[in-house]
């Protein structure tokens, strides 16, 4: 049998590329339709598996299969990775033991020992995310601290994303080397300051005499 994950174990942040990835949700509850949807929303190829579906859940769209039965011991092989949400602790491991045999990481809805990977709370503006994770010890306070981090990521921190992606743009296409730059002096509160009142040729004049382009 797997050994469960010791729940003080550090974890490694990463943002993992799901798009085109095959990925296996284990249950038809709510939980496990709001994992469903994260994955969908990264570009995955979701497939489906529960003994009851919710109708919430059948209106995900996106999906790629919606199979009503119980898990299939080993079913996950052949799966990037796989989110098990069934609210049964015996299925949720057995969803891990398989994924530890056969290489796929899998998260278990609020059973951390059973997860290889943990889902950090995560806040979103465009192309901007912060995560936030407590390493599985109180997904409450991942909740709590996201929604504070949320109050003060606004859309003008999107558009700040963009500019930086123009002006490294410019740089590569002049050839300069974007890991030289001090990209630090050109993000600070006062340009999105200038972002949010409206001036943003002012930002981008101030971003561009900083970088010299």
């Amino acid at each position: 049998m797997t050994p469960a994950v010791p729940v003080a174990t550090s974890v490694y942040p990463v943002s993992l590329v799901l798009h085109g990835r095959r990925c296996l949700v284990v249950g038809g509850g709510h939980v496990a339709r709001r994992k469903a949807l994260g994955l969908v929303e990264a570009g995955a190829r979701v497939d489906l598996v529960a003994k009851e579906v919710l109708a919430s859940v059948r209106e995900i769209a996106g999906l790629e299969s919606i199979e009503e039965r119980p898990y299939r011991r080993g079913e996950v092989a052949g799966y990037r990775l796989a989110v098990a949400a069934t609210g049964d602790p015996a299925v949720n491991r057995a969803v891990f033991e398989d994924g530890e045999s056969a290489g796929v990481w899998v998260n278990s809805a609020d059973d951390p020992a059973s997860c290889s990977f943990i889902l950090p709370a995560i806040a979103r503006q465009g192309p901007v995310s912060v995560a936030v994770s407590t390493s599985g010890f109180s997904p409450a306070l991942a909740s709590w601290l996201k929604a504070h981090v949320t109050e003060n990521l606004g859309p003008e921190v999107a558009e700040l994303a963009g500019m930086l992606a123009e002006a490294r743009a410019r740089l590569k296409a002049a050839g300069r080397s974007t890991e030289e730059v001090d990209w630090r002096q050109s993000i600070d509160w006062a340009m999105l300051d200038l972002i949010r009142s409206g001036r943003r040729a002012e930002a981008k004049e101030r971003l561009e005499a900083c970088l010299s382009l």
